[in-house]
């Protein structure tokens, strides 16, 4: 790539303040600035056989076969962006996933590419997450990231109305022949034997669906497996960690275990009673970015990270504070959150953590 920041639109900004008096407080965020699609980018031209990602990184199959817990950080739409997979990278997570982008307006929108992507030097290893009812527009898609990625990861889990009703997500576990296209049409695309294909699914009340859906996707080339471990109709009810134990017993890939996990103890607790390679957390990390590195609640240090990160990467300003408010949930009064879920400025919050927390 030519250059540090490539893309359309314009240099990545602050969310607001004086951006000099705001480095003075914070100090300066490591690592390289984002990278975006150029306009040119044409799907006619090969992809390059091995991935900046790929050169720097351990490969994440490697990884669920190294026989260590695997901590992934999940797709979480609007959440899991560039600046918080930064911060969740500096607290022990292993692999992050993009929020899952719906690969027909990928292919046909530079605008979309633009806003739906950004990565960078560090943002490694990563998988991007698509959302697809068509084989050849998800093939098309996975070509595009291929540089800039480990992996792509199809949908078949969110429950969502709107995403059943344009035939993504949780309504593709029902239609195993979709996915096995899917699967084959993207490594007919992809020849790079190192990027992965992967699915996030939900389970079937009839656990013998899931287990042929899987069986079929292994056969088909996908490279490892994510079990939510719920229905499609059920939302906070338990989750069925057994379903994911018989799943991964069935299966010869690696399979990672989500839903519910909200510390390290669950985390490596679901993974003794599962047997699986991996455990994917999206809620749990939201509330505390570093429990994979065994903090029960946010540490303040991670808040001065986030502010940091988010300030150099320029996060627009309603998530940078949405993320704040997730993160001092467990650590501030009602009347705490009052005060600071009404702040409508980046200044705003910077003086109110440097008064409350020293930040």
């Amino acid at each position: 790539m030519p250059g540090d920041y490539v893309g359309s639109g314009p240099a990545p900004r602050h969310p607001g303040g004086d951006v000099k008096s705001q480095r003075r407080l914070l100090g300066s965020a490591r690592g390289s600035r984002p990278t975006r699609f150029e306009t040119s980018v044409s799907m006619k031209n090969d992809c390059i056989q091995t991935t900046m990602c790929q050169e720097r990184k351990k490969d994440p199959v490697e990884m669920f076969h190294s026989g260590q817990l695997v901590k992934v950080c999940a797709p979480m739409v609007r959440y899991s962006k560039l600046a918080f997979r930064t911060l969740v990278r500096k607290y022990s997570c292993d692999l992050c996933y993009t929020p899952m982008i719906v690969a027909a307006d990928f292919v046909r929108s530079v605008k979309a590419r633009d806003s739906e992507f950004t990565t960078n030097q560090g943002d490694c290893p990563l998988i991007v997450q698509f959302a697809a009812s068509d084989a050849r527009l998800l093939s098309d898609a996975a070509r595009i990231v291929c540089p800039y990625a480990n992996g792509i990861d199809i949908n078949c889990g969110c429950p969502q109305r709107w995403a059943m009703a344009e035939g993504y997500g949780a309504c593709i576990i029902n239609k195993p022949e979709l996915v096995q296209d899917m699967v084959k049409q993207v490594r007919n695309q992809v020849e790079n034997p190192r990027f992965s294909v992967s699915i996030k699914i939900r389970i079937h009340d009839d656990l013998t669906r899931t287990v042929d859906l899987c069986r079929k996707a292994e056969a088909t080339g996908v490279s490892w497996i994510t079990v939510h471990g719920r229905t499609v109709e059920e939302r906070h009810q338990p989750v069925h960690y057994e379903a994911i134990k018989i799943i991964k017993e069935n299966m010869s890939i690696p399979v990672i275990a989500n839903g519910d996990i909200r510390s390290l103890k669950e985390a490596e607790n679901v993974w003794h009673i599962t047997g699986t390679d991996g455990v994917m957390v999206a809620r749990g990390l939201l509330a505390n970015p570093a429990m994979f590195a065994g903090y029960e609640e946010t540490p303040l240090k991670c808040l001065w990270d986030w502010v940091d990160i988010a300030l150099e990467l320029g996060t627009p300003y309603m998530c940078f504070h949405q993320h704040l408010m997730y993160m001092m949930e467990k650590i501030t009064s009602k009347q705490e959150k009052r005060v600071f879920n009404a702040l409508s400025s980046t200044s705003a919050v910077l003086d109110y953590l440097t008064d409350h927390y020293w930040i």
